[in-house]
């Protein structure tokens, strides 16, 4: 067809000639959720200013350039906005035929944090360190179960040979799944293993599987918790962050002391805050890991009850939309896909949060977007790259 008025399809849409495809009712920057990029955005300079106040006097971690980790969080969030662009622009329907390639490299990942080349950081030996540059192979381990679960789960039911996922498929979901989970637990790295059970529940939830198989996972996993204690797999601080939790007054200065001065930290902040760059205990540099486990902790002590409720509201609207996202999404794959990155957020989210009020186990989650950390900034800037791409290449008319 030819003309002035002619436009061709893509798969975002009708491709409509020169600028008016930017700004045409049906163009890509039209399709894309607006609020999550803007939820998501937020978080993420909102997060830089923390990380910056933080570490701006801890010359024993910032090399003695206060902008450090500032310059680093932006150079990751950058990077991270790049992957997001690239996912969508690959859409998560082209992943998805990329899903073997991308399990395997995330679990030979972590088998290679197992061997001599793994880190071990801040007391967890779930790190690569490669030329200078650190990378935790759990958090892209997070993103290749939801797609691989997803993948299994939504396969026979999209091509029309099955209203729901049959027992076998969920069980071959299941499985896995199990893979990345043991060797997690062979790190020992609990606080991933439980985002990632998270996830499975959330995937299951929103695949439509028997609820048999949610409440025998649930079985599966208190049995595997009292096995996990009395098999003695954890390490000992970990044992002692479980102890802290229980009982906060069991030893204040000593495996108690990060979440004492957490609660310190928020307390004093009130209703406004001590104002930015003026917090008394971040300036003082009495919460340990404060750019990254306790980040939400300078946003409680300096913006106060204000900035870090502003901070929820964020994380908040990101899952509002994510959950309209997997509601609206016209194929099961889709709705998997975003309702467990639903589940990851939102129980990392809580998890974080809830561990610096003394509400949560400390476990070594950071907050998305917001904690300082360049793998945890790459997997949730992919993750909103994936919500866009299910948001942007579903139908007008749906």
């Amino acid at each position: 067809m030819t003309g002035t008025n002619s436009f061709s399809v893509s798969r975002y849409g009708p491709e409509r000639p020169g600028w008016t495809r930017l700004f045409a009712r049906d163009s890509l920057t039209r399709r894309l959720d607006w609020p999550i990029l803007f939820a998501a955005t937020a978080l993420s300079l909102l997060g830089s200013l923390l990380v910056y106040s933080a570490t701006r006097n801890r010359t024993e971690l910032n090399q003695g350039d206060p902008y450090f980790f500032l310059l680093r969080h932006l150079m990751n969030l950058g990077i991270g906005i790049a992957l997001m662009t690239a996912t969508v622009w690959l859409g998560h329907r082209a992943l998805r035929n990329a899903v073997p390639i991308l399990y395997g490299l995330s679990v030979l990942l972590a088998l290679v944090v197992l061997t001599p080349l793994g880190a071990t950081i801040n007391g967890q030996r779930n790190w690569l360190v490669i030329g200078g540059f650190s990378l935790q192979p759990a958090e892209f381990m997070k993103i290749s179960i939801i797609l691989g679960m997803a993948m299994l789960l939504a396969a026979r039911v999209d091509a029309g040979d099955k209203p729901h996922p049959d027992h076998r498929t969920v069980f071959q979901s299941l499985c896995l799944a199990a893979v990345p989970i043991m060797i997690l637990l062979l790190m020992p790295d609990l606080g991933s293993v439980l985002a990632m059970v998270a996830i499975i529940l959330g995937v299951l939830l929103a695949s439509g599987s028997s609820n048999r198989w949610v409440f025998g996972l649930l079985a599966a996993g208190v049995i595997g918790c009292v096995a996990i204690w009395q098999l003695h797999i954890l390490d000992e601080y970990q044992i002692n962050r479980f102890a802290a939790f229980a009982n906060p007054d069991l030893d204040p200065s000593g495996v108690g002391y990060n979440t004492n001065q957490a609660r310190i930290a928020i307390g004093s902040g009130g209703l406004t805050g001590a104002g930015l760059f003026h917090g008394s205990q971040t300036t003082g540099q009495f919460v340990p890991e404060q750019q990254t486990d306790f980040v939400f902790t300078v946003a409680g002590e300096e913006l106060g009850f204000v900035g870090a409720g502003f901070i929820i509201f964020l994380l908040g609207l990101l899952l509002w939309r994510a959950c309209r996202i997997a509601r609206d999404s016209t194929e099961l794959y889709g709705t998997i896909v975003a309702a467990g990155i639903v589940a990851w957020f939102a129980f990392q989210s809580f998890e974080n949060i809830g561990m610096t009020l003394g509400i949560m186990p400390v476990t070594g989650l950071p907050l998305p977007f917001v904690s300082y950390g360049g793998s945890s900034m790459f997997a949730v800037w992919v993750a909103v790259g994936l919500l866009q791409s299910i948001k942007v290449q579903r139908p007008m008319s749906a």
